[in-house]
């Protein structure tokens, strides 16, 4: 493309994201009807069908789509048949309206039929709001496709849907337009499912489950931080009996319980403050006065003051982060001193009633209180992560390897403690979600906003990693509080070009054993959570934003044990214990063999447990990582019906060869090649890699580099690839051993449980 047609094209695109039609077709005709801008010009001609029939000039938007038919690219002929046939059925019936009205046609300023003015409802808690007309895609009755949302907050200013979004394979053709750019030409499309008129309230949920996890979360908080503090001030104190001319301090052997409980509880009643400093100081957080809420969503400002005034509660104070990926977060130890902090990036990615949900739900996690536990995890967990940031930067200012490897070493660690804190509220984490999401669902009437906003975040958040090339301090520290996590955003947020949303999601409804694979995950699965917003809008007798097939996927059962084998061996060693114990209580009943004296501390039992995790691995080894066959490999293109099974386990190994840029932080904050990523033309994947010493080309080395990854292919609750090797276009190979480290694995519990049980 020439230079001066690019600035020109990306001219026309932003006119068109802004609404300025005549403007972007005055930038877009040149380009359009160029004859050497091959790629551009075709960019441009799908630019003008849009702008054309915004603009109401639907035969010149017919006349370009006739022309795109006769293009050589079969995927510009599919789309342009596609969009003819609707701009058809538009001049149609706009020709039958004429003959019998007046021809108007209701413009933006028309407050669409979908916007309640009043709503009469049974609870105290639960009214509709009157919303923004000018944030409203006025709709059409003329055809059944559903138009489509504007980029941020672009008011529709047509009451006709624009055309069909482009099919997956036009993705390539799209050559050098964004993600961003691209929605201009309908990738993404919305229904624009309406909100509740009027509606009764939900069965009230029984809150027994979150009382009871939040008290087992402070507990489990309680007890990492306790175990850690003895193990560490135990090995200062080794320390210092070994150093010649030093003293044990006594202090450091008193048991810390009480002292640290006290500490927590202190904790909690200061965590506002204390996180408002931390916040301010980290990530630049600053107050959001109300009114500056009120100019990008008016509706949410009703929702707090509505909601604050019937629970007789002072208006949460707002903040707000000048990021960019879309996030927000409740911090507080009573709703008086609750904070709501919202990122600069929501706000501008989000419709008015889109913000004024999410706003509800952070509403529901002051009204069910579990925000003052995960206040206080926050409060533990953002000083251990930006010491650990702090690490990793002094371990890349030292140049000598000798003493950047204890430096790398104890940054290590120190995400270890960071992991172990921050996994004691993964299930807390978890289910707040479902009672936070029913509650802004009660409040506006409005499911389907929701619906839409969580999965407008997740595209953020993809965005933002794409952006950056890595995932940043904010998205990981932050992460437990927000409303989708950055690892479902990975794949969730990029392939909407490529597979419908229902697709995608359909693992996480249909599955039988999803479930299993979110206990280790922060955030429950997005297809559960939008089933469940979807049941609420048919309970109202509202049509859903997205629909899911309802039949159950089949997955054979011999699978689900295969994959759990390893973990299931464990129970089964508990069964061998119980046998072993057994036959050694006869043999010395009967005189026939003496070994009680050996095994009276039940020690034994440890060994049998590590012997059967060993044997699990073992028997699950060759179907986790079967040979690599070229010619049963699958390539970029076959990544989204990946996806798209809703039968796959990770068990099934499937044997991948992507090609894409690779993804992620660099420097020692990345030594556990925690933050692997790969961009391909399908989206983003997690990456999973082992580091093998001895290898002369260290994965970090590779980073923001065009990169061949081969390895296995894995459908779980976040879909990842474990590496087998990683290739550069000079020719470079970086091999991941993870078959070499299952076995080795096996082999060390099997040899440690041996060893447990032969010597009690």
């Amino acid at each position: 493309m020439p230079s001066h047609a690019k600035p020109s094209l990306e001219a026309g695109l932003v006119a068109l994201k802004q609404g300025n039609y005549q403007t972007a077709i005055a930038q877009l005709e040149p380009i359009a009807s160029s004859q050497n801008n091959g790629t551009a010009s075709l960019q441009a001609q799908v630019g003008l069908v849009m702008a054309y029939a915004r603009t109401g000039e639907v035969p010149k938007a017919i006349a370009i789509s006739q022309n795109l038919i006769e293009s050589n690219n079969p995927q510009v002929q599919e789309w342009a048949t596609r969009a003819l046939e609707h701009l058809t059925k538009r001049k149609k019936t706009e020709q039958e309206s004429k003959k019998v009205e007046t021809g108007f046609v209701a413009f933006e300023n028309s407050t669409p039929d979908s916007t309640p003015d009043s709503t009469p409802v049974t609870s105290p808690e639960t009214s509709t709001l009157e919303e923004k007309p000018n944030d409203q895609v006025i709709e059409t009755k003329s055809d059944d496709i559903p138009p489509m949302v504007p980029l941020a907050r672009l008011k529709a200013t047509l009451a006709t849907p624009p055309p069909p979004p482009l099919p997956a394979p036009l993705n390539g053709f799209m050559g050098s337009v964004t993600r961003t750019q691209a929605k201009l030409f309908g990738v993404i499309y919305w229904r624009q499912a309406q909100r509740a008129r009027a509606w009764q309230p939900l069965r009230k949920p029984k809150l027994i489950p979150l009382r009871l996890l939040s008290v087992g979360t402070f507990i489990a908080l309680f007890w990492v931080i306790r175990e850690i503090l003895k193990l560490a001030l135990g090995f200062i104190n080794q320390t210092l009996v070994k150093l010649p001319y030093l003293e044990p301090i006594q202090l450091l052997y008193h048991d810390p319980t009480q002292l640290l409980l006290i500490a927590l509880v202190i904790l909690i009643g200061v965590s506002p403050w204390l996180l408002d400093l931390l916040l301010a100081n980290l990530y630049g957080q600053r107050e959001f006065p109300k009114d500056v809420l009120n100019t990008h969503s008016r509706e949410a400002v009703r929702v707090l003051q509505r909601c604050c005034q019937q629970r007789h509660w002072p208006l949460p104070k707002l903040r707000i982060l000048p990021t960019v990926a879309p996030i927000i977060l409740t911090y507080g130890s009573l709703p008086r001193n609750a904070r709501i902090v919202v990122s600069q990036g929501l706000l501008e990615q989000l419709a008015d009633d889109e913000i004024a949900i999410i706003y509800a739900t952070q509403l529901g996690h002051i009204a069910h209180w579990d925000f003052a536990v995960m206040s206080l995890l926050l409060l533990v967990t953002l000083p251990t992560h930006k010491l650990y940031q702090q690490v990793s930067e002094l371990g890349d200012k030292i140049s000598a390897k000798i003493w950047r490897w204890p430096v790398t070493i104890l940054a290590s660690l120190i995400y270890g403690v960071w992991c172990l804190l921050t996994g004691t509220a993964l299930w807390l984490s978890r289910l707040r979600l479902y009672y936070s999401d029913r509650v802004a669902a009660e409040i506006t009437g409005n499911p389907n906003a929701l619906i839409r906003a969580l999965l407008k975040i997740a595209i953020g958040i993809a965005a933002d990693i794409q952006k950056q090339e890595h995932t940043s301090w904010q998205l990981e520290s932050l992460n437990l509080l927000t409303p989708v996590s950055y690892q479902q955003s990975l794949s969730l947020g990029t392939i909407a070009s490529n597979l419908s949303f229902e697709s995608f999601l359909k693992w996480d409804t249909a599955n039988p054993y999803r479930r299993w694979f979110t206990i280790n995950n922060s955030h429950p699965l997005m297809g559960d959570r939008i089933e469940r917003l979807c049941q609420i809008a048919r309970h109202w007798h509202l049509d859903t934003e997205l629909h899911f097939a309802s039949e159950p996927s089949k997955v054979k059962r011999q699978s689900f044990l295969l994959q759990v084998a390893p973990w299931l061996g464990i129970p089964l060693g508990v069964l061998f214990a119980a046998l072993v114990w057994l036959t050694w209580q006869l043999a010395f009943t009967l005189k026939f063999l003496n070994l009680k004296w050996i095994y009276e501390d039940w020690s034994f039992i440890t060994g049998c447990l590590l012997i059967g995790f060993s044997i699990g691995t073992v028997m699950r080894i060759n179907s986790f990582f079967p040979d690599i066959k070229p010619a049963t490999v699958q390539t970029d293109d076959s990544l989204p019906n990946l996806l798209a099974d809703p039968s796959a386990l990770p068990i099934d190994s499937v044997s991948v060869r992507l090609v894409g840029k690779l993804l992620g932080r660099q420097g020692t904050s990345n030594t556990l090649a925690q933050d692997l990523i790969l961009q391909s033309s399908a989206g983003l994947v997690k990456l999973h890699h082992i580091s093998w010493l001895g290898q002369s080309v260290n994965h970090q080395d590779l980073i923001g580099r065009q990169i061949i990854v081969t390895g296995w292919f894995r459908r779980g609750a976040t879909p990842w690839i474990d590496i087998q090797t990683l290739e550069t276009q000079s020719g470079k190979t970086i091999h991941s051993p993870h078959p070499i480290w299952s076995t080795f694995l096996a082999v060390a519990a099997q040899a440690w449980g041996a060893y447990v049980f032969l010597t009690g």
